[in-house]
């Protein structure tokens, strides 16, 4: 292994050993009641009423829920307190360049603290959280709840998407300290504080899908579902691909994450199997506002 690599595997690991030192899973847990959602200046600021709708469905959807919405100063100043032990993390936030980045990065580091679920601002609840997890696998040990975003079934799937089986992080189910949360930050983190020392993060050519969004979330489940961590590895095929999950109509568990069909948190996109809002399988849907491209003000 050359020594560039060995220094990046070393410090991805330090991260990763510290925060799971700091952040304890115990996958026996329930899953915290938190719903985590962000808004530029808050919920009294200008432009929200855009969003109040959906917003508010989380809340009629689950009306025992702790439901915080947070603007992005407060966001910021949550991050500090939560991740003071780690100042590399808190550089690297505060280092991204953009927006979406920051968005990305805070629904990771939100989860691993706290858990619960993150979802953005332009997503409306059709179903409480409760019914997510279908009775069959309500005893079984599940960390994590994924959907998928996209299963492109054509030759030129790669010229409209990152991944052949994506898996969408707008909605994210976790509890706290889960290892994929771990990586992800750890992850982001290096390859942040690399390209600032670089003079690279203003790179326009930097892809956010790749850097912090789904392509990368994608990589780091599979990565985790093909891990050494993973204690029944024995009893799955050698290698756990998309295959696992192209086509699905009906929720899949693999070690502790479970994950579910793309009509649950993309119903009624017309076409990869994606199924009408008013699915029994449809969970969440996404305005796909963009609100995330606007400059904070």
């Amino acid at each position: 292994m050359p020594r560039s690599w060995r220094v990046l595997v070393a410090a991805l690991l330090t991260i990763v050993g510290f925060l799971s030192q700091h952040f304890r899973y115990d996958v026996k847990n329930e899953f915290p009641s938190y719903i985590w959602q962000t808004w530029k200046n808050g919920p009294g600021s200008s432009g929200f009423e855009e969003v109040k709708g959906s917003a508010g469905s989380w809340d009629r959807r689950n009306p025992g829920s702790i439901h915080r919405i947070l603007s992005d100063a407060e966001a910021e100043e949550l991050l500090k307190d939560l991740y003071n032990p780690f100042p590399e993390i808190i550089e690297a936030y505060n280092a991204l360049p953009k927006p979406v980045l920051k968005a990305d990065f805070f629904r990771y580091l939100i989860l691993l603290a706290k858990g619960g679920i993150y979802t953005d601002i332009d997503t409306a609840a059709l179903k409480p959280t409760s019914v997510w997890i279908p009775e069959e696998y309500q005893n079984e040990t599940i960390g994590l709840v994924v959907g998928i975003e996209a299963d492109p079934d054509r030759e030129d799937w790669h010229q409209w998407y990152s991944r052949r089986v994506q898996f969408c992080q707008w909605t994210i189910q976790s509890k706290p300290g889960h290892p994929v949360l771990r990586e992800i930050i750890a992850t982001i983190t290096h390859e942040t504080l690399r390209l600032k020392a670089e003079g690279k993060l203003d790179d326009p050519d930097l892809s956010v899908i790749e850097f912090t969004g789904p392509a990368l979330w994608t990589d780091v489940i599979f990565s985790h579902l093909n891990g050494p961590q993973c204690p029944d590895r024995r009893t799955l095929p050698p290698q756990v691909t998309w295959k696992e999950f192209t086509g699905i109509t009906s929720p899949r568990m693999r070690e502790d994450v479970l994950v579910l069909p793309i009509t649950s948190f993309s119903p009624g996109v017309g076409h990869m199997g994606s199924r009408p809002t008013d699915d029994p399988m449809a969970f969440v849907r996404h305005e796909f506002s963009g609100s995330w491209k606007e400059e904070k003000k």
